[in-house]
Order: C-alpha cells, then sequence, then structure tokens
C-alpha cells in the first residue's frame, strides 16, 4: 500500500509516543479544545470602528479607519474622516454581522515570536498555559525551535491552523536528526537525506542547534543548508559554543544560513587579538556558570563600533541577505537577576513548576545561579551595550532584525518577556515605529522568504487579502510599550489621585477570531491558582524570593 504523508505521521507519532510513554518527563501535554466561548468568530462580515492603525511596515499611525474582515481576511481599511472630527456615517463601510466599536484604540498586526519552545529542556510542553500567556500578549504566530517533540509539534500546528484550539499559528523548525530512525547524522550526505525525509514530514524549516556538547562539522552545515534551501525550508541557527572555533556567525552567513539566533558567533566573527575567545584556562562547558559567565567578556575581545572589521561585517551580513533574531530577554538575568527574578508577574502568572526550573540546579538548563556575582553582571552590561550597538547599526544600514524570546528559562516567563524584548528593541536605540516593524512584517518577512514568497506575504502587515491577525490596545504603544504587559502599566490619576493600571492587550485577534485577550489572562492565573492550591502555596505567596 502507498502510504500518504498523514498517514506516515501518524505511524511516526503512534511509535514515539509509545516509544515516551515511560518517561514521565517526555509526556506530551494534552491541549483542551477551544471551548464555544473562546474566541468570537470567525464572521461573516466583522466591521473594528474608528481605529488608529499601525500598519507593521514602519509607516507612522492613521485613523480612524475602519477594518473590514471578512471570515479569516481583512477585505478592507478604509480610512472614515479626521481626528478629532465627527465622522460621517454614511462614508462607512456596512453590512457587518458583527461590529466592534475600537474608536480612539490602536490596531497592529499580531505579533510574530520568531524563538519559542512550549516548555523548557527536560520538561514537558505545557500547551495550554504557554498559548494563553503567548496570544495574552497579542502573539499570533511562534515559530517554534522547537515547539516541543516533532511529531506533537506537527500536530499541534494542524489544530492550531483549524482554530481547534486557542493557539497562535505555529511555524515548526525541527532539528536535525529529530524524530529520525536512520542513523547519525555524521556525512554530507546524510545531512541532506535528513533533511528530504523531514521536508516530507512538511516542516517549516530547521533549527541547528548549538545546545549538543558538540556542533556539526562545517560541511554537514553546508549540507544542511543548501538541501534545506532546495526544499523551501527556512534555516536558523544557535551556533555553538563548543562550534564557533570552525563556524562563526560570519561563516554560516557565508555558507547560506539564513538568520542568527542569540550571539553565539556575532563577536566571534571580529575577534582582535586572538582567532578564538580567550578562554580562562580552568574552563568547562559543561559548567554553566562557566558556559554563561564567560561568554559576555567577549565585549572587550572584539573590534570596536565603527572600526573597519565592525562595518565589514554589517556589509557582509547585507550582501549575504542575513537576518538576526537576537533574543535579548533570554539573557538578560545576567546583567540583573534580582529584576528577572523578582518581575512583577510572577507571583500570579508562574506556575510553581516553571519557577522550580528556574532555581539554580546543576541538572536543568540555564539555571546558572551558583553565585553569580557583581563582576559577571558587569561583564553582561558591558556586552549588551556592544550587541545593542551592532544590531542598531546592522538595522540602520538595512539589516532585518526580528523579535523572539526563548522563554521558559532564566526566569522569563512567555507572553510577557516577548513584550520584554520589544522594550530591549528600544534601549538598543530602534525607534518604536521600528520595534514594531521588527515584531510583525519582519518576521513574517523572513518566516515566508524560504518558500518564495517574500513579496506574497499571508500576514505580518495590515493590508487588504492577508490574514485578519490583529493587536488591539486601548493605549498608544509607541509612547509606552508597557502597556502591552498583562499586568499594564503604572499611572496616577490625577483626577482621583489613585494609581491605577493601564493597558493590557485588549482583543488579540488571529484568522478573524476575537480572543478576550484579558480572559486569557484570567485562565492562565486560574491554573497558577489552582496548582498553588495542589501544593499547599498560598495565592499571595511571592514567587520572587529566591
Amino acid at each position: 500500500m502507498k502510504w500518504t504523508r498523514p498517514v506516515v505521521r501518524a505511524a511516526l507519532t503512534a511509535v514515539i509516543l509509545a516509544t515516551l510513554a515511560g518517561d514521565a518527563s517526555a509526556q506530551m501535554d494534552v491541549t483542551n479544545p477551544r471551548r464555544a466561548d473562546e474566541g468570537d468568530g470567525p464572521h461573516e462580515r466583522l466591521i473594528l470602528r474608528g481605529a488608529t492603525i499601525i500598519d507593521g511596515t514602519g509607516a507612522p499611525p492613521q485613523g480612524p479607519v475602519d477594518i473590514v474582515v471578512e471570515n479569516d481576511r481583512i477585505v478592507e481599511i478604509r480610512s472614515v474622516g479626521f481626528p478629532g472630527v465627527p465622522i460621517n456615517e454614511r462614508s462607512r463601510p456596512d453590512g457587518a454581522t458583527r461590529e466592534i466599536d475600537v474608536g480612539g484604540m490602536f490596531v497592529m498586526p499580531g505579533f510574530v515570536d520568531m524563538h519559542v519552545h512550549t516548555g523548557g529542556a527536560g520538561k514537558a510542553p505545557q500547551a495550554e498555559y504557554t498559548y494563553k500567556l503567548w496570544m495574552g500578549h497579542g502573539v499570533t504566530t511562534t515559530r517554534g525551535v522547537g515547539h516541543g517533540p516533532m511529531m506533537w509539534a506537527l500536530g499541534e500546528k494542524a489544530k492550531a491552523a483549524r482554530n481547534e484550539i486557542v493557539a497562535p499559528r505555529m511555524v515548526v523548525y525541527v532539528r536535525p536528526g529529530e524524530a529520525w530512525d536512520r542513523g547519525s547524522i555524521d556525512a554530507p550526505e546524510k545531512a541532506r537525506e535528513w533533511v528530504r525525509w523531514a521536508a516530507q514530514q512538511e516542516v517549516d524549516g530547521q533549527q541547528i542547534d548549538g545546545l549538543k556538547l558538540s556542533s556539526f562539522d562545517p560541511p554537514i552545515m553546508e549540507a544542511l543548508i543548501d538541501e534545506a534551501h532546495q526544499h523551501g525550508l527556512g534555516t536558523v541557527a544557535h551556533l555553538a559554543q563548543m562550534g564557533v572555533s570552525r563556524m562563526t556567525a560570519l561563516d554560516a552567513a557565508e555558507v547560506g544560513l539564513d538568520m542568527m539566533t542569540h550571539y553565539y558567533g556575532l563577536m566571534e566573527s571580529m575577534l582582535t587579538d586572538y582567532s578564538i575567545q580567550d578562554w580562562p584556562l580552568d574552563y568547562n562547558y559543561n559548567d554553566e556558570q562557566h558556559r554563561f559567565g564567560q561568554v559576555a567578556r567577549l565585549w572587550n575581545q572584539s573590534a570596536e563600533p565603527g572600526s573597519e572589521e565592525w562595518d565589514a561585517l554589517i556589509d557582509r551580513f547585507l550582501e549575504l541577505d542575513f537576518a538576526i533574531d537576537p533574543t535579548m530577554t533570554i539573557y538578560e538575568a545576567s546583567r540583573d537577576v534580582m529584576r528577572a527574578s523578582r518581575a512583577e508577574w510572577h507571583d500570579e502568572y508562574t506556575l510553581p513548576t516553571q519557577w522550580d526550573f528556574y532555581q539554580p540546579s546543576r541538572r536543568a538548563h540555564g539555571s546558572y545561579w551558583f553565585y553569580w556575582t557583581t563582576e559577571d553582571e558587569y561583564h553582561w552590561k558591558r556586552f549588551y551595550q556592544k550587541w545593542q550597538h551592532f544590531l542598531n547599526d546592522f538595522k540602520n544600514r538595512g539589516g532585518v532584525v526580528t523579535t523572539g524570546s526563548d522563554s521558559g528559562f532564566i526566569y522569563k516567563l512567555y507572553g510577557f518577556d516577548y513584550i520584554r524584548e520589544l522594550e530591549l528593541l528600544r534601549e538598543a536605540g530602534f525607534h518604536p515605529l521600528e520595534v514594531i516593524r521588527s515584531a510583525t512584517y519582519y518576521g513574517a518577512l523572513q518566516i515566508h522568504k524560504p518558500k518564495g514568497m517574500a513579496d506574497r506575504l499571508e500576514y505580518g502587515i495590515l493590508r487588504p487579502g492577508l490574514k485578519a491577525d490583529m493587536v488591539v490596545v486601548e493605549e498608544n504603544p509607541l509612547q509606552n510599550l508597557k502597556v502591552l504587559y498583562g499586568t499594564g502599566a503604572v499611572k496616577l490619576n490625577d483626577v482621583t489621585g489613585e494609581v491605577e493600571r493601564i493597558g493590557g492587550v485588549k482583543y488579540t485577534i488571529k484568522d478573524g477570531i476575537v480572543y478576550d485577550a484579558k480572559q486569557l489572562l484570567a485562565d492562565v492565573r486560574e491554573m497558577v491558582r489552582k496548582q498553588k492550591a495542589e501544593r499547599s502555596i498560598t495565592q499571595d505567596a511571592p514567587m520572587g524570593g529566591r
């Protein structure tokens, strides 16, 4: 009998599930189906009335406009007047089967998180919790690197595409060799065989991972990348610290890598006194405090801003159409562990099981606070200054910088720390409109490029014909990105003299389905409350203590 792809996938999924059945740490989370009261729509004709739009391209805000959505697509964006002037009702689109008054509110494209996991390393995917944190913060598309075990992720992607679950759109990148039973990828032809097999499973791309003790040799890396491109698959690499002596970010770009995530290999592309990092002679990569403490010392071992080496690297990246997904938020605790561990959302939104994973541990990845010092934080602060300077220079010269969070590790929480990544881009020098462009258009562009669809986006900007993915917020996010946090922003009401919380995403719209973002976050708070009750933790017990 001839097996179709769905049949093959189902069979492989069954094998994997059976293999994992006895491993409690690898159990797949079963996502609850979307309830009738979760999400409103899609509608035959939905009209958002009176919006001010930030379209994602970098263009300035415009309003008031009416946005017409039919089923899952935007069909019209019509300017209906001028600020402060009554709208001529006869000029407005009609025939709505559902209307929402968004007068005075701001509407942006749905956010794209380019680096996600649906659970930390060594933990089972905690899907519904994670999805609602993302959706509650306006994230309508996620690129998993990976979301979870490959076949599980493909199944979740299909359910999310059909809107059977409350979840963002999922773009599935996988690690070479995942769910594969044909031997090690130890030669270029083996690498090509793997890519051909993965393409048949309908993955979207590959994340060439740097977490393992060794990295792929350069000829294998080149084969993985080249074969991926032949099949319309994207490529991104977390370049391994154990491999950057042979393949820096520049080397990877030269062999065709689409984009890098994190920073590994960037400073190493422009070292000054040595051809490798000046490692302490007692360094051991397996000691995560060594690993994360020492990497920041690269700040004073690489070329300075504006130098010939600095500018040459930017020029070459631009020539190679190379993009960067920095994920600054995930390493922020390294420069201020107290800030990250005491973030105000931990108490109500961080599951105790997630909190356990954050704690110092020799066994848990990213839990490297064995004896974190002021010296460590000093070097990380200097590293951030140079890293951010490079990102801003790269962006100013035309480079593509996207937004990814990599949350679930290092005191960083899904959704909340995606918004923190936007703030860090602003810190780096990006104009707020450039920040929104990185969070929307640029992410969508990098997902569509490998498929030859860079000029035929499905989402990422507000345009007729594109998917109705939108974020609606009552305050102006360009003036204060903090209004995008689920906890909102603190503001003194000068009329009442009371301190208030304003903001938080009001609606997240995905595929024309309108979600009450605040209700999604209320669901998360209830999940946290229940788990605390199961552990006999009082709800008001602070999670911020270390």
